[in-house]
């Protein structure tokens, strides 16, 4: 019964054990934050709610896997306008920023002067 329940725990817990590990520090997830908000927003509007590209709001990209959604920001979409982002982020990163935006994206912090 112990086996069992350490196999089901390493299935279940294993992928997110392995997103936690790879997910950015606090510096450069500030650094994502402000890329989205300003490079993305610049066709998906600046509160994300759409613009040339369509919204990537959490009621937007609700029904979309994440993975999809990583996979579209890292390698873009040939044909259209939304460009790969593989040169300036890596894997987990776009798949951290998939994650975001479907739990609802982070408002960039902004200092005061």
């Amino acid at each position: 019964m112990l086996r069992v329940v350490a196999v089901l725990s390493a299935l279940l817990l294993g992928p997110v054990l392995a997103f936690a590990q790879s997910a950015p520090d606090a510096i450069r997830s500030v650094e994502l934050v402000r890329m989205v908000r300003q490079d993305c927003g610049s066709c998906h509007g600046m509160r994300l709610t759409g613009g040339l590209g369509p919204a990537l709001t959490r009621e937007a990209l609700a029904e979309f896997p994440i993975d999809s959604l990583a996979a579209v920001i890292y390698h873009g979409r040939p044909g259209t306008p939304m460009p790969p982002w593989k040169a300036m982020l890596s894997e987990p990163e776009a798949r951290w920023i998939a994650l975001h935006l479907q739990q609802g994206f982070p408002e960039e912090m902004v200092k005061a002067p």
